[in-house]
């Protein structure tokens, strides 16, 4: 049986997106290139990292992750990702309007969950079989993972720079307390790694 893991890019303070999402600014107002400098600029240097993004069975998303809409579905929209979207698996989306399932090339198929977190969680973990189920966020359904207990790894990816935002999408927020077991990490000029664990039971 796989493990759930989550992979997030983070500011300093902790945020992994601002509040002002829209089609043009998928993170809204933070500094995307800095944000994500460490993956599309440096990718070479750090390429363990971004393969064990996409390494899973199946994946839970939040809406905001595939689309800047809200409200009822412009099915015109069919993700950032063009048409090959980088999960390759069954991907499913936390939304509270339904939608039919969207096939895309490469084998990824995003499926539009309107029961919440346990179904979604429940449907992935059906699907991923034996391999990992990966929580591909944003930083509030890690979060609710978190807080639910579903999460067995986190993978913080920390860029070095202070956002300095008064609101937005940022880690640990709600979660309440929580220990957590450092496993890992490695740091490059672009970047800090940071693996932690759920704490083995007893």
């Amino acid at each position: 049986m796989g493990i759930v893991t989550a992979d997030i890019s983070i500011t300093l303070d902790g945020f992994g997106a601002a509040t002002d999402q829209s089609l043009e600014r998928p993170f809204g107002s933070i500094d995307e290139s800095r944000l994500h400098s460490w993956m599309f600029d440096h990718g070479d240097d750090n390429a363990a990292e971004v393969a064990a993004i996409v390494d899973a069975g199946a994946f839970v998303m939040g809406r905001n992750m595939f689309t800047p809409g809200r409200g009822e579905w412009d099915l015109a929209w069919r993700g950032w990702w063009g048409e090959d979207p980088p999960y390759h698996a069954p991907v499913f989306v936390l939304t509270h309007h339904a939608r039919d399932p969207l096939p895309m090339a490469g084998g990824t198929t995003f499926h539009f969950v309107t029961d919440g977190l346990e179904a979604a969680m429940a449907l992935a973990r059906a699907a991923a079989g034996e391999r990992n189920v990966a929580i591909a966020g944003g930083a509030s359904t890690i979060n609710a993972c978190l807080a639910a207990g579903h999460l067995d790894e986190l993978r913080l990816h920390v860029s070095p720079y202070v956002a300095g935002l008064a609101s937005g999408s940022r880690m640990f927020d709600g979660v309440g307390p929580l220990g957590l077991e450092p496993v890992a990490s490695r740091t490059t000029s672009h970047v800090t790694h940071l693996t932690y664990r759920r704490p083995a039971a007893g």
